[in-house]
């Protein structure tokens, strides 16, 4: 029977802009360790899928009214890994700004450390901020995405650079390992040149799960060639299921299957007990959101300054056409125009999740949403983005996982130890070269 994948997006004390204001979290622990070792076993309790956590490389946005700046994720994944057995680990690292060696090693890294449960959520890095931090300017978006196509193949090479059994450990001989299995890559392409081979075996997964999250017309066709989970957002069930068989046809250009790729949108749930405690916390929330905070997060995802434009004017117009996150951008102009919003109303409605479903309720109202978008057509699954942490984890892994599970939508416990396994993937195959390399 068809199931449920489920991710809990781990951020900070929780996705609301002002969870770090309400008395349910405490924001000193946003780089402390055992929160997120305790939100990782919360999750690992409820046999979700995995743990994701999001990042970029600048300190964007006014950290005067926000909780911003955190832990790195690779490094922070290491930490979970050793305090849990199955739950996947899922981590963002952006091409652009990095090195194909570097990224390779260390999600073999990961994926040794824990067993076979790394993923690698691939980013482009949008962020004009993100590119001065590096010295550079910010390539254009096709070439952002161009590179990672060539970045996202050495990587690959590198992991399959060693074949399976090419260590012998044969004390007898003295052999350690076969160097016949272990191979150089000699790439020589536009962005990069790599010899090769990797100073690590290969993953326990073969590669490490990848994901994207980019749904522009070029995050699109990334995916539909690398992927293998999808995380996104959409507002309305129309808007996803047209984003689910778009992206789903695409795949057979590419040689691939339907199930090979996992489409997860994100949702905000928002739970009480009965839905006027649920529409209560959603109030609570929208109350501690500071307007000049909501203006600087919208204006970094339309890129346009909308500093002094009316609160309570719809926005000005504006084409949408942006070098940063196109579909993002596409997605909060079509909300405003949908629903007639002003900018005080648009700030308040991506407040909780920066553009994903919020959806305010009881547990049964949170699992119908769940379903609704499962069976119709519109999801594998969801990446669950808690409005505030630890609690709205832990109602959610409480709550409403027994509901799904009731209505036989998820699973009651792992039936494998690796986020490959979780998913349903298949462990790649070695590509290899034919020659050796002197070890």
């Amino acid at each position: 029977m068809r199931r449920m994948h489920l991710n809990a997006f781990l951020m900070g004390v929780g996705h609301h802009e002002a969870a770090w204001r309400h008395p349910r979290t405490e924001p000193s622990r946003i780089t402390d360790v055992r929160h997120f070792q305790h939100l990782a076993r919360v999750a690992e309790r409820g046999a979700l899928d995995s743990v994701f956590l999001a990042d970029t490389l600048a300190l964007a946005g006014k950290v005067r009214y926000n909780a911003l700046g955190g832990l790195e994720p690779l490094t922070l994944l290491s930490a979970l890994a050793v305090v849990t057995e199955r739950i996947g680990l899922i981590a963002t690292v952006s091409t652009t700004y990095n090195e194909p060696f570097h990224v390779a090693r260390k999600f073999a890294s990961l994926d040794h450390i824990s067993g076979g449960r790394a993923g690698w959520n691939i980013v482009t890095s949008a962020g004009e901020a993100e590119a001065r931090n590096f010295g550079i300017e910010r390539p254009a978006h096709t070439e952002r995405y161009a590179r990672a196509a060539e970045f996202v193949d050495v990587v690959t090479k590198l992991w399959d650079s060693w074949e399976d059994g090419a260590i012998l450990r044969e004390r007898h001989t003295g052999v350690y390992a076969d160097t016949d299995r272990i191979h150089p890559v000699d790439h020589a392409g536009t962005y990069f040149r790599v010899r090769g081979p990797l100073n690590a075996p290969r993953p326990p997964q073969g590669h490490p799960v990848l994901v994207q999250a980019g749904s522009s017309e070029d995050g699109k066709r990334f995916a539909a060639r690398y992927a293998e989970a999808v995380f996104t957002a959409q507002q309305t069930l129309e808007e996803a299921r047209a984003f689910y068989a778009d992206l789903k046809g695409r795949l057979a250009a590419h040689g691939r299957r339907p199930e090979e790729l996992l489409i997860l949108p994100g949702i905000v749930p928002i739970i009480g007990s009965t839905e006027r405690e649920a529409r209560r916390l959603e109030k609570e929330l929208e109350e501690l959101t500071v307007p000049e905070y909501g203006v600087a997060q919208v204006s970094t995802m339309l890129g346009v300054d909308l500093t002094g434009h009316p609160l309570d004017e719809p926005l000005p117009e504006l084409s949408g056409a942006t070098e940063g996150q196109q579909s993002r951008a596409r997605l909060v102009l079509d909300l405003a125009r949908r629903d007639g919003l002003t900018l005080r109303q648009l700030i308040a409605r991506l407040a909780g999740g920066r553009g994903h479903r919020v959806v305010a309720g009881t547990p049964e109202q949170i699992a119908d949403q769940l379903e609704e978008w499962f069976t119709g057509g519109a999801a594998d699954g969801f990446n669950i983005m808690p409005p505030i942490l630890p609690g709205g984890l832990e109602d959610f892994v409480d709550h409403v996982i027994p509901e799904l599970r009731i209505r036989g939508l998820f699973r009651y416990e792992y039936e494998g130890r690796t986020l490959r396994d979780h998913y349903g993937l298949a462990r790649p195959v070695a590509r290899h070269v034919p020659q050796a390399v002197a070890v």
